[in-house]
């Protein structure tokens, strides 16, 4: 082909040539990892046109979601600069006051869903308090130091093990479920790598699976693959997971309960998938953890998610949740060692030493560890099964309630203490924004659209399921005189965002709200010497 070219035009003709497979090749590439329609919508946005309008449409959504974060703050004199004089202890515990006083829901009366989960138990509080107290600056990465503190995780790994029926205590404590989950993903990926040969490792794991496994899979670059779950029982699809399993599987995953319905995946299939092709099986129970192996005693079904069912190479589970420690820890479970091994992160030639972490962390607060310690000495087995008792019926009252409600529906058969709630005849976003209204903090839910409430100690109290009862049923009726109208505010903003076929503008509305949260009132500079002058 080059016979009787000029040496320029060979150059320039590979050149061409070069580029043209270059760019078709990283086009087939992009579709094949993100799929047709995102790549296309990329082109697109880069056409000027679209690219300004796109520019004004999130400078509008941005600045309601700003609006919305910094309501009750307007006249809020903000701290730019550290003070130039320190400030009196007096003065700074009362502004801890206030900065706490800016909270627009009362969790202690049961308005929130989740995120509070201990009753309103002064005594336990003031304990809490003391403890960390004493070990507030304790660091469990220095054993030699803080040996103490060192027994105190042991001891909570062994006894939370007893509880999912471990053959022997396997496990570390973390600072929440999504290192929780980013450990145990890590495990099975170096597990997959070193002893079973795998290089390109993919995560087989429901599409109602905590969003925590897709963050730790974009860290630490495995593949996943979302499997969909069944629309009447929201439990995945075991036959599609079972598919969807090949060579390079390197863990399998079930959710006891999933985070958005409350409904468990049926972890006994799960694990026979696991031991069938030799996969390990995590199941994360974060959520609901901490009220399963209790509620067999406290007079209620359980189906078997434990360690007893053959197959389960791992659990997770929030103690920061339904044990009531403080937040952040939870506790990650293995039934072999060797997968811990590959959780361990070891250093062996660096010259500051040889560096061995168990954890994401190298530093942690002990007293986070000495607190969830106090948490499963205080209330005992006696009275975690009194308080899983007392919210699993107010959660099956609470359901039995919702279903006789006309205009709403109840998602698949909520399991332990999550129920969620859609709508076939009116945008349920609308119900959830009109229940705001009332005071209640819910979490929405998106494909399908609802919303969820977790219920905690906090709605175990007299009159508040009544209460909350009441205003769903209220709001409903009012909603059913105009069911076609749409919601308003940020309830409509994320109704909106399930709509969008291009997912990387939802990315974009949520960097934003993320940069909301760092954001202060602009002002002129002060000089934050005292609260009084602050105020003045």
């Amino acid at each position: 082909m080059c016979n009787g070219r000029e040496p320029w035009e060979i150059i320039a003709w590979t050149f061409f040539t070069t580029c043209i497979v270059y760019f078709v090749n990283k086009f087939i590439f992009d579709v094949f990892e993100d799929g047709f329609v995102p790549v296309l919508f990329r082109f697109f946005r880069k056409l000027p046109c679209v690219k300004q309008g796109v520019a004004e449409g999130m400078k509008s959504t941005t600045d309601v979601i700003e609006n919305e974060l910094m309501k009750g703050m307007e006249r809020k004199i903000f701290l730019h600069n550290i003070p130039k004089q320190r400030w009196g202890v007096d003065v700074i515990l009362k502004e801890v006051d206030n900065y706490i006083s800016y909270g627009n829901y009362s969790w202690n009366e049961g308005f929130v869903s989740g995120a509070v989960y201990p009753g309103n138990d002064e005594i336990f509080e003031d304990m809490i308090q003391r403890v960390y107290g004493k070990t507030g600056y304790t660091n469990p990465l220095h054993t030699d130091v803080f040996p103490g503190i060192r027994v105190m995780e042991a001891e909570i790994v062994h006894m939370v093990s007893v509880l999912f029926n471990a053959p022997e205590a396997i496990g570390t404590v973390t600072t929440g479920g999504t290192e929780s989950i980013f450990l145990v993903c890590k495990a099975y990926r170096d597990y997959a790598k070193y002893e079973r040969g795998i290089k390109t490792p993919n995560m087989v794991i429901p599409v109602t699976a905590h969003a925590a496994f897709d963050k730790a899979a974009q860290m630490l670059k495995i593949h996943v693959k979302h499997i969909k779950c069944d629309t009447k029982s929201m439990k995945v699809n075991v036959l599609a997971m079972a598919k969807a399993i090949d060579k390079n599987t390197c863990m399998l995953v079930g959710s006891a309960p999933a985070f958005p319905h409350g409904c468990m995946d049926n972890i006994e299939l799960i694990a026979k998938l696991g031991c069938k092709f030799n996969v390990p099986v995590h199941v994360d129970g974060c959520l609901g953890g901490f009220l399963l192996p209790f509620m067999k005693k406290a007079g209620f079904h359980v189906p078997a998610f434990d360690f007893t069912v053959k197959g389960v190479t791992s659990i997770s589970v929030d103690t920061h949740k339904y044990a009531y420690a403080p937040k952040g820890t939870s506790v990650i479970l293995y039934k072999d060692k060797i997968h811990r091994h590959y959780q361990f992160s070891v250093t062996t030639d660096w010259p500051g030493g040889i560096y061995g972490t168990p954890n994401l962390s190298g530093s942690r607060s002990g007293g986070l560890i000495a607190t969830c310690w106090a948490s499963l000495l205080y209330h005992g087995e006696e009275g975690y099964v009194k308080a899983t008792r007392k919210i699993i019926s107010v959660t099956k009252y609470v359901e039995k309630g919702l279903r006789k409600i006309e205009g709403i529906f109840v998602f698949g058969e909520p399991n332990v203490s999550v129920i969620a709630i859609g709508s076939n005849d009116f945008d349920v976003y609308r119900l959830s924004s009109a229940l705001t209204d009332k005071g209640w903090n819910l979490n929405l839910l998106q494909y399908p659209a609802g919303f969820h409430i977790c219920l905690t100690m906090q709605h175990t109290y007299e009159g508040v399921a009544d209460k909350f009862l009441s205003h769903v049923r209220e709001c409903t009726k009012e909603i059913l005189k105009d069911p076609v109208s749409r919601t308003k505010g940020t309830a409509a903003i994320y109704g909106m965002a399930s709509q969008i076929p291009d997912r990387s503008l939802v990315k974009e509305i949520v960097w934003a709200y993320l940069d909301a949260c760092y954001s202060i009132k602009k002002q002129e500079p002060v000089d934050n010497g005292t609260i009084e002058e602050l105020k003045s």
